[in-house]
C-alpha cells in the first residue's frame, strides 16, 4: 500500500477530486498549506487591491492507496492538476505498512 501527498494549486483542487472520483477514488484528506518555491510568492488580490505575499498558498491532498491503484492515482492528479506554470506542485509518494479503519478493526485493503 501507498499514501500519496499532493501539492495542487487550490484553483485546480476540484478538477483533480472530480477526476479522482471518476476513478472510485472515494476518500482523501485535504489540508491548507503554505509553501516557498522557485514561484518565490504570489500577487493575490483582496477586495480589488493588489498584494504580493512571501508564501503560495496551495491544498495538500493525502490519499492512501493499493499497490495496484496508485499509479491511477497519480496519473489522475498529473493531468488534471497541472497548469503547464511554475507553481503547480509535487507529488510524493510513501510506503505504508499498516492501515486500520478505527470503526470495527479492518485492516489494510479491507480499511481502505
Amino acid at each position: 500500500m501507498k499514501k500519496i501527498e499532493a501539492i495542487i494549486r487550490m484553483n485546480k483542487f476540484e478538477a483533480v477530486k472530480k477526476a479522482l472520483a471518476n476513478i472510485g477514488v472515494r476518500f482523501f484528506t485535504v489540508h491548507d498549506v503554505r509553501g516557498f518555491g522557485l514561484q518565490k510568492g504570489e500577487t493575490l488580490i483582496y477586495r480589488g487591491s493588489e498584494y504580493g505575499t512571501e508564501y503560495i498558498e496551495r491544498i495538500q491532498m493525502d490519499i492512501f492507496a493499493t499497490n495496484d491503484k496508485y499509479q491511477e492515482i497519480i496519473n489522475v492528479i498529473l493531468n488534471s492538476g497541472t497548469t503547464g506554470r511554475v507553481g503547480d506542485g509535487k507529488i510524493v509518494v510513501f510506503p505504508l505498512e499498516t492501515v486500520y479503519r478505527i470503526r470495527n478493526g479492518e485492516q489494510q485493503e479491507l480499511a481502505l
